[in-house]
């Protein structure tokens, strides 16, 4: 386990990247960033081991592949800290395969899902690795609306079913791929991967976020 914090030592939050696999690093840069843009600093912790992710205000969940993904958090006992995580109303943005693990039905006996999320997920549907491609979306919510976010799509997960409770915030040909059900945020994309950081700042500092989770009990916004 590693830690980094955007500014100094003392910092005002604590945010968890489940680091089984995926982009790591280029999501602790974004929360980094988008944290600092929002006033506040923030530790980043690399989660592989139980015991973590209580002591995290915001969690984060890579892509990678979702049958181990889901597999080590379960061994880990990890699984069962994220979903008490979400029933605190701490916020969590899951991307890509963290999408699929997060979702109630991933149509796929290998994953063992977390249903944090009522959406149906269809594995890879968007096509394999050589069929990876970018789009620029527009993204209920975001910052500077007006400008597209340059989503990239690799080997990423089509939702095909959602709940009533989940609220979709992005479209690509006519299919969601960004989707919110209360302190989850989940996108079939990854936002990772552009130095664009206002879907962090949506799933973490949105006002709502802010105003509703105990993360910042106390901020003025």
């Amino acid at each position: 386990m590693t830690a980094e914090t955007s500014s100094g030592t003392d910092a005002d939050l604590r945010a968890g990247v489940i680091a089984v696999q995926g982009n790591v690093s280029e999501h602790a840069a974004a929360i980094k960033r988008a944290a600092f843009e929002n006033g506040f600093s923030v530790i980043v912790e690399q989660i592989r081991q139980a015991g973590v992710v209580p002591n995290c205000d915001l969690l984060l969940l890579p892509g990678g592949e979702s049958t181990t993904i889901s597999r080590l958090l379960k061994r880990e006992g990890i699984d069962a800290e994220i979903k008490q995580h979400v029933a605190a109303g701490k916020p969590i943005l899951a991307t890509c395969a963290g999408l699929i693990v997060s979702s109630s039905d991933a149509k796929d006996d290998r994953v063992t899902t977390l249903d944090i999320l009522d959406v149906t997920v269809d594995r890879n549907a968007f096509g394999r690795q050589k069929d990876s491609f970018e789009a620029p979306l527009s993204i209920d919510g975001i910052d500077d609306p007006e400008t597209p976010f340059p989503a990239v799509f690799i080997r990423a997960p089509l939702i095909d079913a959602i709940g009533d409770d989940v609220s979709v915030l992005a479209w690509w040909d006519e299919n969601p791929v960004a989707v919110r059900q209360g302190p989850v945020l989940a996108t079939s994309f990854h936002p990772e991967l552009t130095p664009d950081d206002r879907l962090h700042r949506l799933a973490f500092f949105a006002e709502e976020i802010i105003t509703d989770s105990p993360v910042h009990p106390e901020t003025d916004v």
